[in-house]
């Protein structure tokens, strides 16, 4: 497609001095209103070297590019210290209609990836402890900044870090053994454990010796004891059926649930690294890195008994992945709770002699409390993010029915858009901030919502098969014979087409600034932007006329608009139903 932007730079650079082509594509700005043009350029850091005023560089400059741009502008105009830019309307709409419906699920992709691996480290929960709503944002988060990646041409490897080792185990084997049940366990996993695990605690706070006998169960585990081995498996594999049932519902997958325990024979060439770099200083009994000189506590490597902790499974893990993978970015989808510990062992990498240390990306995320406070494992206060993916499936479901929803399967369309609700509210706002989980929001669907985004797809949807005719033709099957070149587009010169049309077009740089910032709420936005310009265009243009012309160029733009819902969707994580 024509990159306007780069296009731009090239005819300004030959009429600006002293700014070089990727120096003004930089600058060249987005108005924030359509009547200020569809491109701007800003003249103020021209005065000084110019020795004028930023108005009238910018008088003599639209004047210019007006006649050097006459093929791809409608006008240039100056306004204040700005050049504003008006597209010719055909040539945008030709440019856009084409691709997205030459690429179709491909369109927005690149290869700017091409031969290089990302690592992308999301959900991760703990193996015997519930798959909270906490559990949400890491795993829908990981998720879309994953497809993100694949979608820009990287080959990606998707890691399921799982809370497999530590403590916990000692405690959660301690706890079975005085008050547990095989057959409870086999039949409610994670709820019958996260009660044994909160019993453990308050029985520990009458009677500390509790602590010591888990301490000293899990160094057994750690030293291959088969009995504590046994029960150890057989709590992570009850956990991973529940578990791949939340991730089937959300239609999440994974490459690898290599998680803490993987790197438990990997922890003394870990050591023997540290010690050889001189690293390792002994505290208290304990092994640490000192870290002072970086504004940081220490990073504690071992405990006083030798067992490892997160942060030595951590670098053995990143050490394992460069070798296996060798990665060009390592990124960990993390609560912000986190962020120290990233700085800790990042840094700690980095003094190991490892040049890498600066591809290893935290990504941190804001974190969920409940309306009555900050959930608790050890307290039993959690609300399972399965139950709240079911009750939005349920929700939707009374919703369709009452509406009396178009579609031939209820239960089907319930699922998609009720599961979709619950992962765009997830992203739909910058994923830093905290924030209160409250049923009425994750099940409303008004106003800019997933709901809202799916309908304008089916409905999109509607439109090209009412077009059907007796042979079963697509309007977009029609266009895509020779691209774009078969129509007709001066019959959607209308505002609304135009306006979506360049929603249309910026698809594949919303696409981009998502992925680079690691920040999906920039393509919830945009698709949102998208589905309210085609409503726009719904409503503003009869799109199904008697002008065969007239109307093979609006289902074009039609099919056109919902193909990039579609693609944005997908790469979110939902679904597109195609009856609402």
């Amino acid at each position: 497609m024509i990159n306007f932007r780069q296009m731009i730079a090239v005819l300004l650079e030959e009429v600006l001095e002293g700014l070089g082509r990727d120096e003004i594509a930089a600058m060249v700005e987005i108005p924030a209103e359509s009547r200020m043009g569809d491109y701007a350029f800003p003249c103020f850091r021209l005065a000084k070297a110019m020795r004028k005023a930023p108005p009238l560089i910018a008088a003599e400059v639209a004047g210019k590019l007006g006649g050097a741009g006459a093929e791809i502008f409608e006008k240039t105009e100056a306004v204040g210290g700005y050049v504003n830019m008006f597209l010719k309307k055909d040539v945008l709409l030709s440019a856009v209609v084409a691709e997205a419906l030459e690429k179709g699920d491909a369109y927005g992709s690149s290869e700017m990836g091409r031969g290089r691996k990302v690592v992308v480290e999301f959900s991760s929960p703990n193996i015997a402890k519930p798959f909270h709503i906490g559990h949400i944002r890491s795993t829908v988060i990981g998720n879309a900044i994953n497809n993100l990646y694949s979608f820009m041409g990287y080959d990606t490897v998707r890691v399921n870090h799982l809370g497999d080792y530590g403590t916990q185990f000692g405690k959660m084997i301690v706890a079975y053994r005085k008050w547990g049940s095989r057959e409870d366990v086999e039949n409610q996993p994670i709820k019958t454990l996260l009660e044994y695990y909160t019993r453990f605690h308050e029985e520990a706070e009458k009677d500390a010796s509790l602590e010591e006998e888990a301490r000293l169960a899990f160094a057994r585990l750690e030293q291959g004891a088969v009995e504590e081995r046994e029960l150890w498996q057989w709590f992570r594999d009850e956990s991973l059926k529940e578990f791949s049932r939340v991730y089937a519902m959300l239609g999440i997958g994974f490459d690898s649930y290599a998680g803490e325990s993987f790197y438990s024979d990997k922890m003394g060439r870990v050591l023997d690294l540290l010690r050889e770099k001189g690293l390792l200083a002994e505290s208290e009994g304990a092994q640490i890195v000192d870290l002072e000189a970086w504004d940081m506590p220490p990073a504690l490597i071992t405990k006083k008994d030798g067992s490892t902790l997160y942060i030595t499974r951590d670098i053995a893990a990143a050490i394992y992945r460069k070798e296996h993978y060798d990665f060009y970015k390592n990124i960990y989808v993390v609560a912000s709770q986190q962020n120290l510990h990233f700085r800790q062992w990042i840094k700690v990498i980095e003094l190991m002699g490892f040049d890498w240390a600066g591809d290893c990306e935290h990504i941190p995320f804001g974190l969920v409390s409940l309306e009555d406070g900050v959930m608790s494992t050890r307290a039993g206060r959690v609300v399972f993010l399965e139950d709240v993916l079911n009750r939005a499936v349920e929700r939707t479901r009374e919703i369709v029915i009452e509406k009396n929803v178009n579609t031939d399967n209820i239960d089907e369309t319930a699922r998609q858009v009720g599961i979709g609700a619950v992962i765009f509210q997830e992203l739909s706002n910058s994923k830093i901030k905290d924030y209160v989980f409250s049923w009425d929001k994750i099940l409303n669907f008004e106003g800019e919502t997933g709901p809202y985004v799916q309908y304008s797809h089916a409905r999109a949807c509607s439109v090209l098969r009412r077009d059907a005719g007796p042979e079963g033709r697509l309007a977009e099957a029609a266009a895509c014979g020779n691209g774009a070149t078969g129509l007709d587009l001066s019959y959607i010169a209308g505002e609304s087409a135009y306006e979506l049309a360049k929603a249309l077009y910026r698809f594949p740089e919303a696409v981009v600034e998502a992925g680079e910032k690691y920040e999906p709420s920039i393509l919830t936005r945009h698709v949102v932007d998208v589905a309210q310009a085609f409503n726009k265009f719904y409503h503003d243009e009869h799109i199904l006329v008697e002008n065969e012309d007239e109307k093979l160029a609006k289902l074009a733009l039609t099919a056109a608009a919902r193909q990039v819902i579609r693609n944005g969707l997908r790469l979110l994580g939902m679904e597109a139903p195609e009856r609402m």
